[in-house]
């Protein structure tokens, strides 16, 4: 299985966020959606689950 990220740094924030966080993409979502409310002061929906997932990227891994 491919593992995700999500990648603070792709979104600019007040806080200059600089959190990544890679795993298995159910564990990411859950994970991002709440940073994203615990720290982006954003409040948990299906809507920001699904807008999360459709930013995740793959890892890219190296060899």
């Amino acid at each position: 299985m491919t593992r995700k990220i999500a990648d603070c740094r792709k979104y600019p924030s007040v806080s200059n966020c600089t959190l990544t966080i890679s795993g298995e993409e159910d564990e990411v979502v859950r994970a991002a959606a709440e940073h994203a409310v615990s720290v982006h002061e954003h409040t948990d929906s299906p809507e920001l689950r699904e807008q999360i997932r459709g930013s995740l990227e793959d890892e890219r891994v190296a060899v």
